[in-house]
């Protein structure tokens, strides 16, 4: 950086002097141009006279955009979850900067810092001596002021190509404008503080920016620490951070390292034995791998930290446009404490990958979400965080609007949300339905007055469930025949708004929600994050809360920014909420999902198993957090029956079976140490008395039952829905668990 190089042929006598006698003039007028001893001066036809415009022309202002810096993402204790950064750099101030390396910078950039002013007169006579000797342009006159405003430009140009050769060009007009904002920053700033900017805003190489990060880089301390042999070192890297990399190039960074230290003894800012002491010493060099991105997550908790950019990303509290937000993230700076708490995503990431293998055709993801907050707790899947094989960066926990997929179809665990709608609708707990092994779909009219006729047939999983049901036991034992029925008392449309009050505006893939008389058999593709954020509603006493991952932002400076706080609604009333709290703590005593129960506390849930097993769902909760877990073959859908998976060839993949166990050691392990809470459960009447025809709690279906209930989403002609999920017409046969 401390030279310029430019074109042109060897100048002719005349020309240099024309050029001197030009650079002259203009110290006397104010308007001298570090640096441009260019041999081609006379023949582009440059008069002082144009030069001077040229300078007049220039906005009075150098415009300093913040520095891109790193920014951390903490955890809930404020512990580092990852570093995420365009450019890795820490802003220190001058006295974090050990004063060794203050020295050794000027030393061989800019001898006369602290002598001279915005320009150095006399080192542009050296160079333009040298150059015309030369013929060329072989040594330059930059100071570190102008150093640091063609550093300004190339922040300002950050990684477009175009911007950056326009920055960083060998024109006489950009060195005008160097020489006019040198100026102005030398009056506005003064000497310390244009070292401290310099030293801060210039490239190391190895993707370090700054001293700080420079300093992390190659010797793994800071800047505040840094040794002689280490302070020459860097400041020699400045030049050529490529072609003296020690990294790459120990013998020329060495050499590099030994001429600015023999400067330094030159100019008396160490003595020579000082110098020949450190020359003797190896580079000592200690490095640390740059560490960017969610890719370097802690705990696996790299889709959290991807959640959290979207996150920032998509709330205009962050910016007023996606623009805006997203020149914030790039700059950086930025300290995001998030609500992830770390013993919950460990327990979590432990359980997700114990079961399910990185290796295996299938997948499963998980999220926790605290009850009454919307914060979300933990969030992970069993495929690592990244580019690489098994690796995804597709967080399969959420929808492609928050960079996730395409969701999942969630089969049974859609009832709750149908019974909370017919409860709200007055419909009693003690409702009983004949509920056959088979009947056809009732008719039904969504909010739009579409009318669906009665036709096809929905199913139960086993031919021996057969009615009559109350609405505790068939939730239970999940009849789909039952909750069909339920569906078309409640009203389809009563069953969409419900929906929608819980959060569930579309699918995950931004389709419009499908509200078809299959809803109840959980036909949309919903995500995790979305389901674990349901049942929280339930456990909350009926208030749904949105989520979020953020709790607090400071930006560079040590200025909070404001973020929103979940809202909370109550969208139920408590009776209803209680009630479904009260059935689905009967599915994992008596129902689907005792494989999912806990052992030292009370909780609640509901199974889902989709057509042709091919995902299987667990969504549960006790009074301190809820979570969803899905169980998927993510590469094209296929039936999970006879894969391998975490080392187990599945015979029958069931949500109790597969997904439920999965559910309960994540649960156990976030909740371990915490004391029991109790669910608050009400009175139902029909819950626990034996019903005509139906499995007793000792005869429920085995453990490994059928909970279908997916559907894919065709469309009949003319654009109206699909009804029926294909294998529930006149041939589907799992339904609950």
């Amino acid at each position: 950086m401390g030279y310029m190089r430019s074109g042109g042929g060897r100048p002719s006598r005349p020309t240099a002097r024309h050029a001197a006698k030009f650079l002259g003039v203009s110290v006397l007028a104010g308007v001298v141009m570090a640096g441009i001893a260019l041999p081609a001066t006379g023949a582009l036809g440059l008069t002082a006279k144009g030069t001077a415009q040229q300078f007049n022309d220039l906005p009075g202002e150098l415009k300093r955009p913040p520095l891109s810096q790193a920014s951390h993402i903490l955890d809930a204790n404020g512990d580092l979850i990852a570093t995420v950064y365009s450019r890795d750099r820490t802003v220190v101030p001058l006295n974090q900067v050990n004063p060794v390396m203050q020295k050794a910078i000027v030393a061989i950039e800019d001898s006369r810092f602290w002598q001279h002013g915005p320009i150095d007169p006399k080192g542009i006579l050296r160079a333009l001596g040298t150059n015309a000797q030369d013929g060329g342009v072989a040594q330059g006159a930059s100071t570190l002021t102008q150093q640091y405003v063609k550093n300004v430009f190339i922040e300002e140009a950050g990684d477009d190509p175009k911007a950056v050769a326009e920055a960083t060009q060998q024109t006489i007009g950009r060195k005008i404008k160097e020489l006019k904002y040198a100026i102005q920053i030398e009056k506005e700033l003064g000497k310390k503080q244009i070292l401290s900017n310099y030293l801060n805003i210039t490239f190391f190489g190895e993707q370090a920016y700054g001293i700080e990060a420079a300093s992390e880089r190659y010797f793994s301390t800071h800047a505040a620490d840094l040794t002689l042999g280490q302070s020459a070192l860097l400041a020699g890297l400045v030049q050529s951070p490529t072609g003296y990399d020690p990294l790459e190039h120990p013998k020329a960074a060495t050499d590099r390292r030994n001429t600015v230290l023999m400067r330094m003894a030159q100019l008396g800012d160490i003595s020579n034995a000082q110098a020949k002491a450190a020359e003797a010493l190896p580079l000592g060099l200690k490095p640390s791998i740059p560490k960017n991105g969610c890719i370097t997550a802690v705990m696996g908790a790299g889709f959290f930290c991807d959640y959290v950019r979207e996150e920032f990303l998509n709330d205009p509290a962050f910016g007023s446009t996606a623009q805006a937000r997203a020149k914030r993230w790039e700059t950086g700076g930025l300290t995001i404490r998030t609500t992830m708490d770390p013993k919950a995503q460990q327990a979590l990431y432990k359980s997700v990958t114990s079961h399910v293998y990185t290796t295996d055709d299938a997948a499963t993801a998980m999220s926790l979400v605290q009850p009454g907050t919307g914060k979300i707790m933990a969030m992970g899947q069993s495929r690592d965080y990244g580019v690489g094989p098994h690796q995804t960066q597709i967080n399969l926990n959420v929808g492609t609007d928050m960079g996730g997929g395409l969701g999942f179809q969630t089969g049974s665990t859609f009832k709750p949300i149908v019974a909370a709608a017919a409860l709200e609708n007055g419909i009693q707990p003690s409702q009983t339905y004949p509920s056959p092994y088979s009947m056809p779909w009732p008719a039904m009219t969504d909010c739009k007055g579409v009318n669906y006729p009665e036709t096809g047939q929905v199913h139960n999983d086993q031919t021996s469930l057969v009615g009559p049901f109350s609405m505790p036991k068939a939730m239970a034992e999940s009849v789909n025949t039952y909750f069909a029925a339920l569906e078309a008392d409640a009203g389809l449309c009563n069953v969409a708004q419900m929906a929608n009050k819980l959060g569930i505006t579309q699918q995950a893939n931004g389709a419009p929600l499908q509200v078809v008389q299959s809803l109840t058999l959980g036909s949309n593709d919903l995500t995790p994050l979305e389901m674990a954020n349901v049942y929280a509603t339930f456990a909350a006493h009926g208030t749904y809360c949105t989520p979020t991952a953020i709790q607090s932002v400071t930006d560079a400076s040590g200025h909070q920014l404001a973020v929103p706080a979940s809202k909370c609604t109550q969208v139920m009333s408590t009776h209803t909420a209680d009630s479904i709290s009260t059935m689905l703590k009967g599915v994992v005593e008596d129902g689907t999902g005792q494989p999912a129960g806990l052992t030292n506390r009370p909780s609640a849930g509901k199974t889902g198993t989709t057509d042709d097993s091919k995902q299987v769902w667990f969504v549960g909760y006790t009074p301190q957090l809820s979570g969803a877990t899905v169980v998927s073959d993510t590469n094209s859908p296929q039936d999970l029956d006879g894969q391998s998976i975490g080392g187990q060839i599945v015979g029958q993949a069931f949500g109790g079976t597969l997904a439920g166990p999965i559910w309960r050691d994540a649960i156990d392990g976030a909740l371990d140490g915490q004391s029991a809470v109790p669910l608050t459960t009400v009175s139902l009447p029909g819950g626990d008395q034996k019903q005509n025809g139906a499995p007793t709690s000792s005869q429920s279906p085995p453990a490994n039952g059928g909970d279908n209930g997916k559907g894919h989403h065709k469309h009949h002609g003319g654009g109206i829905p699909d009804p029926f999920p294909s294998g529930l017409i006149g041939g589907g046969q799992n339904g609950g668990m």
